[in-house]
């Protein structure tokens, strides 16, 4: 079915056409959304024509309006504000919309072109001597439904994470194990393999700076004592030894490092998440160190007098960054660009996306650039999906040292929330324990998921595990609930609905009419949402439907009751239909559905 956009933009060049005798590209007529103040389905913006007629804007807009409400076929009536046309879209085309929107198949991935855009999306990037926090918490959320998303506009995505497993801190928590640990394990112990890891992380903490309190007593300044403690020597010999292969500290880091995956795993499993490939930056950190020498050959780096290698970025309004350290050494930047080139040559992606957040926001700047610079072209589709840091009300939640946020803690804490709001309504009386469980597995996670993706990316936000499991207001409960209502509604009428020609004869309600509309802009909310790399769009039309959809079900004449078997089966479909896409909206949020609460 031709889209109403395209017919109504074919109808408008056919106005200005037959109205003002001139010549315009269809692909050229702007429409928006009508503003909820004036009355109107789609609006039309006329400036662009107001030369061409010789009129005022008003004048223009009704004389495009009449032309088209008489030659277009769907258009009802129109009214017309400054230079705005805002125009009603008749009964019929929003019922054959509807009726092609109730077939299956028009719901769920949407059709790519001859070759869909390959894209990969990085996301997650955790260290392995600590546990997830808060904020990969919304790494890891906004990252899958990003790629949920562009799979749904059409896209070839791959998902990927890159994780940090060497390096000084992984050192720092396999030498206090190694000192303080006595032999424990998670299985001895009962503490999960990443908490485990991170206990010990905390201890060398502990213990270093203790050394440091002792060496600035003894005279030494802050900064020579935390260079000359026994413990960050240790530390960095350890990395040596790692660097030289050393077969004992290879064996401890493996052990270690496989404690950490193991959590790791249950993490994301709670989280809904997961990758397409998981990238070790063990195998990763020594890329990009001939990239550099290259460069260096050609002229596009330069040597310091030191010794160090940098990248002059002061024409793009940047600094000199340095890519080899003086002692040869490389930089994270030295093994973003190896990593970046090596994807490329394995996976020859269009667009490669980082979900970082927006603290690093310089590095990526850089990394597009030098790549650019050392004759990369393909480096113009790097893009950094920046993101704020999500923050708690005091004393909401656990904490590690006051300040991280632990995710486990997280999910527990709104599956807890969820409990407690269910027991005390009563929502739960007539449920087995097994479907309690799910219940507030999926009410908790789908409060967390949609109070953390209804923010924009780029904004700071603060999270209220409290206030994100409420059945009222903008929450994913609430959403959750309105589809829960809709199985609801097919269970008692019966049927799951259908539309014959009968259908066309009745006199709906206004809101039949926006459910209709608001279903019809679906398709156009994910491409929107894709294309901003925003969840947000998604999860404000989800909480859109859900109103409305509740709106709907107590204006209009009861279904379940409904005497009219043309008018009940009508509506038992429009119901079934706006569950599905309430359904699909929050499935690419990465939210469950429950069939009820």
């Amino acid at each position: 079915m031709q889209s109403l956009e395209s017919l109504l933009s074919l109808k408008t060049a056919e106005a200005v056409k037959t109205l003002f005798n001139k010549e315009i590209d269809p692909a050229t007529v702007t429409f928006q959304k009508t503003n909820k103040d004036f009355e109107g389905d789609i609006t039309l913006v006329v400036f662009p024509y107001v030369k061409l007629a010789g009129k005022g804007p008003e004048d223009t807009g009704k004389l495009i309006g009449e032309y088209l409400q008489q030659n277009s076929g769907i258009v009802d009536h129109f009214n017309v504000v400054k230079g705005f046309l805002n125009l009603v879209i008749g009964q019929s085309f929003w019922l054959d919309c509807f009726a092609e929107l109730s077939k299956d198949d028009a719901f769920g991935t949407m059709k790519a072109g001859e070759r869909a855009p390959f894209i990969m999306v990085e996301y997650s990037s955790p260290n392995t001597n600590k546990p997830l926090h808060l904020g990969h918490v919304r790494n890891n959320l906004l990252g899958y439904s990003v790629s949920n998303l562009l799979k749904a506009a059409g896209n070839k995505v791959m998902m990927v994470n890159l994780v940090n497993d060497r390096g000084i801190h992984i050192c720092k928590s396999m030498l206090a194990w190694q000192k303080w640990g006595n032999g424990e394990t998670p299985e001895s112990s009962g503490i999960k393999g990443d908490h485990l890891v991170g206990k010990y992380y905390v201890e060398f903490d502990k213990h270093y700076k203790q050394e440091i309190k002792s060496l600035v007593a003894e005279g030494q300044k802050e900064e020579e004592a935390e260079k000359n403690a026994p413990l960050i020597h240790e530390a960095q010999q350890m990395l040596r030894d790692w660097e030289a292969g050393k077969e004992e500290v290879i064996a401890l880091w493996k052990k270690m490092n496989g404690w950490v995956y193991d959590g790791f795993k249950i993490s994301y499993k709670k989280l809904g998440v997961s990758f397409d490939k998981t990238y070790y930056e063990s195998d990763t950190y020594l890329l990009g160190k001939n990239i550099v020498e290259k460069g260096l050959a050609s002229g596009v780096l330069q040597k310091r007098p030191d010794g160090a290698v940098i990248i002059d970025l002061t024409a793009d309004k940047l600094d000199q960054k340095v890519l080899l350290r003086s002692d040869g050494t490389s930089v994270y930047m030295t093994q973003d660009l190896g990593t970046a080139e090596e994807r490329h040559k394995e996976f020859p992606f269009d667009k490669h996306i980082y979900v970082v957040g927006n603290e690093q926001e310089y590095h990526f700047k850089v990394l597009k650039i030098a790549l650019k610079r050392l004759g990369n072209d393909w480096a113009e589709g790097l893009h950094h999906l920046s993101y704020g840091m999500v923050e708690l009300p005091e004393g909401k939640m656990k904490s590690r040292e006051g300040t991280v946020v632990d995710a486990d803690d997280l999910v527990d804490e709104v599956c807890l929330e969820a409990q407690q709001m269910a027991e005390e309504r009563g929502l739960i009386d007539e449920m087995t324990d097994e479907e309690k469980s799910n219940l507030y597995r999926m009410v908790g996670m789908g409060a967390l998921k949609y109070f953390i993706l209804k923010v924009d990316p780029k904004k700071t936000m603060l999270f209220n595990p409290a206030e994100s499991v409420k059945l009222e207001g903008d929450t994913g409960p609430f959403i959750q609930y309105a589809y829960a209502r809709t199985r609801q509604v097919k269970t008692k009428v019966g049927e799951e609905g259908s539309m014959s020609a009968a259908t066309y004869k009745l006199s709906l309600h206004p809101k039949d009419k926006e459910l209709m509309r608001l279903l019809y802009f679906f398709p156009a909310q994910v491409k929107e949402a894709a294309e901003s790399y925003s969840p947000a769009v998604i999860a404000a039309y989800a909480y859109e439907l859900a109103k409305l959809y509740n709106s709907w079900y107590h204006d209009t004449p009861p279904i379940i009751k409904e005497t009219d078997p043309v008018m009940k089966s009508y509506r038992a479909l429009l119901s079934l239909v706006t569950g599905r896409t309430i359904k699909t909206a929050l499935g690419l949020l990465g939210i469950e559905v429950p069939e009820k609460m």
